[in-house]
């Protein structure tokens, strides 16, 4: 009965989604948004979660909020006549784009999003950190005329993200805020060439994938715990940091490539404030992340008496060789060029 309800409920959620990002008026879009948020929430509402309620309330609120705003962006672009001041419709604009950003969990909206994550456990959170990013982000990109406040919102996200990722000892606050600095990216993707945006949507879900499915195989959700688990299984050590290194957008792994299709094309369109702040504030985010494998490779610890299955082991290893096909697939541009 357990399984049947979460398969149930998850079908809805991906109807929502397909609702949403198939639809031509705003109503519909609104009505799948809606469907998405109320098959989630008893996805959340798991035993399995560390806090089930705290984390299901502080989601069902902010996203209420946020579909409320989304409502009344709606009802005031119906509510058109000659009477209106000429900046009518920028404003209204602004309003649903904030209200897409917060259900999105970009800053400066983010505040719930890391709360819920460490909440929730490893695959309640993968499905927050790729799936429910694609209808708010499809339908920012529907009317993405605002290049100012997406400009502001990037470097918001950007630079929050970094500072507020450091001093995380939380696994799942640290994917939190990296998802927030990869928000910025696919943002930027986004004002010029919108196709860049599938192709770093995709790259980060696969690499967020492969991270959550080690941490969940081996029951990790704080560093120290990371430190003692890796001892014994070398082969998912060695994943394990090529995965976070892809994360950070270090070349030649596979993360590196939208990052630096999203800076080439901010380039070629004149966006060099935008893309100097992008790469320091990303350069914090690989200062932690390499702090992290830095840690697991140098520090001497006892080591662990720690059995794992062969079919685990085997499963790990065969989902995570796509980065390695990603550092192929890299070197082999820069020998192109």
């Amino acid at each position: 009965m357990m399984n049947f309800f979460k398969i149930l409920f998850f079908q809805t959620m991906v109807i929502g989604t397909l609702i949403t990002i198939s639809s031509y008026n705003w109503f519909t879009m609104w009505i799948g948004l809606e469907i998405n948020l109320m098959s989630i929430i008893p996805l959340f509402k798991a035993n399995q979660n560390i806090y089930p309620a705290e984390a299901t309330i502080k989601y069902f609120i902010t996203q209420s909020l946020a579909s409320t705003i989304i409502l009344f962006s709606i009802i005031l672009m119906m509510n058109t006549t000659e009477f209106l001041p000429q900046n009518y419709n920028y404003w209204i604009m602004m309003i649903l784009n904030s209200a897409l950003l917060m259900k999105l969990g970009a800053a400066p909206f983010h505040v719930w999003f890391p709360e819920v994550a460490e909440g929730l456990n490893w695959m309640n959170n993968m499905i927050l950190l790729t799936w429910q990013k694609l209808a708010p982000m499809i339908l920012i990109m529907y009317n993405l005329n605002l290049n100012m406040f997406i400009s502001i919102i990037i470097i918001l996200s950007s630079i929050i993200s970094g500072i507020l990722g450091i001093n995380q000892i939380s696994l799942r606050k640290i994917l939190a805020y990296s998802s927030i600095n990869h928000i910025a990216w696919m943002l930027a993707s986004m004002l010029n060439f919108k196709m860049i945006w599938w192709l770093y949507f995709l790259i980060y879900s696969m690499i967020s994938i492969n991270i959550i499915v080690i941490f969940k195989n081996l029951n990790i959700y704080y560093l120290p715990q990371l430190f003692l688990s890796f001892n014994s299984n070398k082969v998912i050590k060695l994943f394990f940091i090529m995965n976070f290194f892809s994360l950070g957008g270090l070349p030649p792994f596979l993360g590196f490539l939208p990052k630096w299709l999203v800076l080439n094309n901010l380039m070629e369109n004149n966006f060099y404030a935008l893309s100097m702040i992008l790469i320091i504030c990303t350069l914090i985010t690989l200062y932690f992340y390499i702090r992290i494998t830095f840690s697991i490779l140098t520090i001497s610890m006892k080591e662990t008496i720690f059995k794992q299955s062969k079919l685990n082991q085997f499963s790990l290893i065969i989902f995570n060789t796509i980065n390695m096909f990603g550092i192929f697939i890299c070197s082999s541009i820069f020998l192109m060029l």
